[in-house]
């Protein structure tokens, strides 16, 4: 019986600690704590674990656990140190979703659309010290549309990364990976934290209309800050959420 610490927050975060809790009998596991995220992203997580009895913890009480097997960790805001990753027995994994080592840290959707990216994925891989640098286990790639936005491409990698966590969390609990060194692809990797997502949203009305729309393709999410531009010294945000008019 592994005994598993999960960590989350989001709809993807839920989906999957569900799919946990759902098959432990099957997995052979016990989920003895769940950490969410602190903000409202991980409101569902909580309530989820309250309903199931499942003890809501903190990082800062993690050295208080006892024989954790394993960490799952889907979309976490917190950047786990060596005390932690240290003190599982087999070993901490990730759901990042974007595809590694290509989009290490933060929007990586806004991102890969600026640069004009023609496919996409998202990935499980093994957790160290550094951001998004750890060890892939397995990943799923998948073609995009030259004109799609960030909300577009943000829903299908979701629904990529369900994919991608059903179908290999059972053969991560049960050791039967072949982790690939990130730095032995030898691929371009870039890395975002989330302070340049605000370079990107001001908007330049010289530039050309192919670029102007190729940014608010990148930037115009719903429930989030507008991109914006500058007109006699006034902030104006665009308004339009159809990015592709």
């Amino acid at each position: 019986m592994k005994r598993i610490l999960f960590l989350g927050s989001k709809e993807i975060g839920l989906f999957c600690l569900k799919h946990l809790f759902n098959n432990r009998k099957l997995y052979e596991i016990e989920i003895i704590g769940v950490i969410p995220s602190d903000n409202k992203s991980s409101d569902f997580i909580k309530a989820f674990s309250n309903k199931n009895n499942l003890k809501i913890s903190t990082l800062s009480n993690f050295n208080k656990l006892d024989n954790v097997d394993l960490i799952i960790s889907v979309q976490y805001d917190k950047i786990l140190k060596s005390e932690h990753i240290n003190k599982v027995s087999q070993y901490a994994v990730n759901l990042h979703m974007a595809p590694l080592p290509e989009y290490r840290g933060c929007n990586q959707f806004s991102f890969a659309i600026i640069n004009e990216e023609t496919e996409f994925g998202t990935t499980l891989h093994l957790m160290n010290e550094g951001i998004d640098s750890g060890d892939i286990l397995f990943e799923r790639r998948f073609k995009i549309d030259k004109n799609i936005n960030v909300f577009e491409l943000l829903n299908i990698t979701i629904k990529e990364s369900k994919k991608l966590f059903k179908d290999n969390i059972k053969k991560i609990i049960h050791n039967e990976i072949d982790p690939i060194s990130q730095d032995s692809l030898n691929k371009k990797s870039y890395f975002y934290s989330r302070k340049d997502i605000k370079k990107i949203k001001e908007i330049n009305l010289d530039w050309d209309s192919k670029k102007i729309q190729k940014y608010l393709r990148a930037t115009m999410m719903p429930g989030f800050s507008q991109p914006f531009f500058y007109m006699e010294g006034k902030k104006i945000f665009f308004q339009n959420n159809n990015c592709n008019d």
